[in-house]
């Protein structure tokens, strides 16, 4: 079978690490191209401290880490030392439980220490100042050029070849498709014939990728890094981090190395990269002013610094992204360019891996879709937008980050017609791929104090149960209200409208365009016009990329109902001549009806018929309400009775207020939203089910249609060795926590909310399929605590399904 011609531009540890991967798999016409000499080529891996720490609140991030750190002790090129993460403040203390908690979830050892325990681990440190510490034994350290070297050696010895001295200067490119790279090498233009290329440069990328005309999202800054001089005290320890002041230390022989994020953002603009390079591109100038501050803190963290001073010091160029993921994929619009940006040393071989896997088999075994390329919308993509948000992620990196916590800047960006409405109603808005999304409103208000004094005479105690309050720690009571109660109750007894314009609206029309969908999706889609199907993406192995509302509008025309960007890039990419997908996202809205009132509040308003008998569940019509123009959807997400109803984003506003019923409608934000969906078992994905999943272990069978050919179809097995069930328990957890039975751990937390129409927080989880009965007592574990949970039938309200088909 023939292997195709394959140039990696970058040959940092990113790029060596590609190569290994590749060869392995017997991809051996590999070629690597580099502006510098080998392997010191002077971008970020030539400086970089080299510092492996895997515990991420990411799944994925940590399994790339966890690789990293396994592969390089293979290799001999890393320093297994551990890593101690050490807490000054009672806040960073509670997160190390809760990292402790990833860290079980995603498999790392790690164990809590005293702050005896850490000094005697760092004997340097001022045990006085330190609450404690989370030790992971099996973090260290890379040694980034050597870790190039050595998977370069290996990648020569299959076949593949590296050539220093070459600067980029086009990508080549014919059709669409890409067919190699042009470079300049000792004053000589040559090329360097390809049929795939991968972008592995580093900070550099964006220069790269404006060759092939692709935008990479992707903002260079300086951080600092200082050695102190000689101490008199020499020992062997574990990598240090004192994120309370955004510091970390490693060893180098009998001095420390000092990295600071506590200074102000640096940004680096593509042309400032070499001219104010001092001794290799990646390395500008120390500016001590930045580092003062840093050296005042360690010296009070560690007192025996007092008696040395900081030098060797270099403000060294790293990437950062828009929200702190690496970029790896491929080019919408040209075949064969790929990128592998945004890539620390930490997780260079787990994301080498992936993308060999990729290009090899057509599908990573570990989840990507927080990394790919892709995930931006255009609205993410201006150099102003990907500027502040990269300098926001710098300034946050070793912050204590609640899961719902927004970026405060730039807000607001994307705003649904309905903005200005839900502002006026007191709408508190968190923020969702750019969107303002209302969480709870408090306009509510008043309805949360009338269900108090429903609930007796003892008020507030009585209404508890309801209310979830006493089942909430500090942390779950963090951006969320009890008002979201009132909203959830208002929304089962009467009517409540939830903006729905941040889902992803995709026109999939043109001749064929039946045949495509019923090929890309599980479940039958070609049903005659006015149906709506829910149905699945997958993955050529029978990974759930995603979940879709499929409408057929006529004979040659889809609305899809999509999570996001990754399904627009999906879909467009394997849609055949004739098929036209197209993003109806920017230019529509949707607000979803939904209660035991919804066919009262609308039809008095609109010329459909919304009866049962001629509007049944899962179809669409087209009509007015009002004077608007809409594509109503008879599905709901919260398990009550309710159309989803677009239009045009002109016509929005015209929409909502022609809705708006005071004293029978109320706005529903996203808190309510997602207790009721959690409360009828509808699964998020992304959160729920990944492509590490298939939709049988995910309780997704019903979408899935065996006897037609779909991507991924053969792939299926029925048999499953674990299960997404929901758990019941005594306190609302957040999501990520490790589930526990035996004394072992055996699944990971989802999603996880308080039910208000059951009374129960609810947490849905991975568990083994022989735990995965009702009935199955099982813990989760909440910032170090037993929360005793139980395996629930599902779902877990109206099972028959008589609240949506009446």
């Amino acid at each position: 079978m023939s292997r195709p011609r394959l140039v990696i531009v970058g040959a940092g540890i990113v790029g060596c690490a590609l190569a290994d991967e590749l060869t392995e798999r017997g991809w051996t016409d590999v070629t690597v191209v580099d502006q510098g000499p080998l392997f010191a080529a002077g971008g970020s891996s030539s400086h970089a401290p080299g510092l492996v720490f895997q515990t991420n609140p990411s799944k994925t991030m940590t399994e790339f880490a966890a690789y990293t750190a396994a592969k390089y002790s293979r290799l001999g090129v890393f320093r297994q030392v551990g890593g101690l993460e050490v807490a000054t403040t009672p806040e960073r203390w509670t997160d190390l439980h809760r990292k402790l908690g990833w860290a079980e979830s995603w498999g790392v050892e790690a164990r809590l220490v005293d702050a005896a325990e850490c000094a005697a681990l760092w004997p340097l440190l001022d045990r006085d100042r330190v609450l404690g510490g989370l030790y992971v034994p099996s973090d260290g350290l890379a040694a980034a050029v050597d870790c190039g070297e050595a998977q370069a050696a290996r990648a020569v010895s299959r076949g593949a070849r590296f050539l220093p001295g070459h600067t980029v200067v086009g990508i080549e490119q014919r059709g669409g498709r890409v067919t190699g790279v042009a470079a300049v090498t000792a004053g000589e233009y040559r090329t360097l014939p390809a049929d795939v290329v991968v972008c592995a440069a580093g900070f550099w990328g964006p220069s790269i990728g404006a060759m092939a005309g692709l935008t990479v999202p992707l903002l260079p800054l300086a951080h600092q890094y200082a050695k102190t001089g000689p101490l008199p005290a020499r020992f062997e320890g574990p990598i240090l981090r004192h994120q309370d002041r955004d510091l970390y230390f490693r060893q180098h022989g009998d001095r420390l190395g000092i990295g600071s994020y506590a200074h102000r953002p640096m940004p680096v603009t593509q042309a400032e990269i070499g001219p104010k390079a001092t001794t290799m591109p990646s390395v500008q100038a120390f500016t001590e002013e930045d580092f003062d501050p840093a050296w005042r803190d360690a010296v009070e963290l560690l007192p025996a610094l007092a008696e040395s001073k900081y030098e060797d010091g270099i403000n060294g160029i790293f990437s950062f992204t828009p929200d702190g993921f690496p970029l790896i994929g491929e080019a919408p619009h040209l075949d064969g360019f790929w990128l592998a940006e945004a890539v620390w040393v930490t997780h260079s071989a787990g994301v080498a891996r992936a993308l060999a896997e990729v290009l090899v088999d057509g599908r990573s075994k570990i989840d990507l879709h927080e990394c790919e390329l892709n995930r931006f919308e255009k609205a993410q993509l201006s150099p102003a937008f990907v500027e502040e948000r990269g300098k926001q992620n710098f300034v946050e990196v070793y912050d204590v980050i609640h899961p719902l916590q927004p970026m405060e800047s730039p807000r607001p960006l994307r705003t649904s017609p309905f903005y200005v409405r839900q502002q006026e109603l007191g709408g508190y808005f968190l923020e969702g791929a750019g969107w303002e999304r209302p969480h709870w409103f408090e306009a509510n208000t008043p309805l949360l104090e009338d269900l108090v004094r429903r609930r007796g005479p003892e008020h507030h105690m009585a209404a508890e149960p309801f209310l979830g309050v006493a089942q909430r720690g500090e942390w779950a009571s963090r951006y969320w209200s009890p008002v979201a109660a009132a909203e959830s109750r208002a929304t089962r007894e009467r009517v409540a409208l939830y903006d729905m314009t941040p889902l992803k609206r995709i026109e999939v029309s043109g001749p064929g365009s039946a045949a495509f969908l019923q090929r890309m999706t599980t479940n039958n889609v070609d049903k005659k016009p006015g149906s709506v199907t829910y149905t699945l993406l997958l993955d050529v192995e029978g990974g759930i990329r995603s979940d879709l509302t499929v409408a057929r509008l006529n004979e040659d025309t889809f609305q899809v109902g999509a999570n996001g960007n990754l399904d627009l890039d999906w879909l467009a990419g394997h849609a055949p001549g004739g098929v036209r997908v197209r993003d109806l996202t920017p230019g529509t809205c949707c607000v979803g009806v939904w209660g035991p009132q919804a066919r009262e509040l609308v039809q008095g308003l609109t010329d459909m018929d919304l009866s049962h008998e001629n509007f049944r569940y899962f179809s669409c019509k087209s009509g007015y309400v009002g004077q608007v123009p809409v594509l109503a959807l008879r599905v709901s997400y919260v398990g009550e009775l309710g159309w989803e109803l677009y239009t045009s984003a002109d016509m929005g506003l015209k929409l909502w207020d022609t809705l708006w019923a005071p004293g029978l409608a109320i706005a529903g934000g996203r808190a309510a939203f997602n207790s009721l969906r959690l409360e009828k078992g509808y699964r998020l994905w992304g959160v729920d089910m990944t492509t590490e999943h298939d939709p049988y272990e995910a309780g997704l069978a019903f979408a899935v249609r065996p006897d037609k050919d779909f991507i991924g179809r053969d792939a299926l097995s029925a048999d499953v060795t674990r299960r997404l069930v929901p758990l019941l328990s005594t306190e609302v957890v957040m999501g990520k926590e490790p589930v526990r039975h035996g004394g072992r751990t055996v699944g990971y937390v989802t999603s996880a909310a308080y039910g208000h129409t059951i009374q129960r927080p609810i947490a849905y989880a991975w568990l083994p399929a022989e735990l995965a009965e009702p009935g199955t007592h099982v813990d989760i574990s909440y910032f170090g605590r037993r929360v005793p949970a139980e395996v629930a039938a599902e779902p877990l309200y109206d099972p028959g399904m008589e609240k949506i088909r009446r």
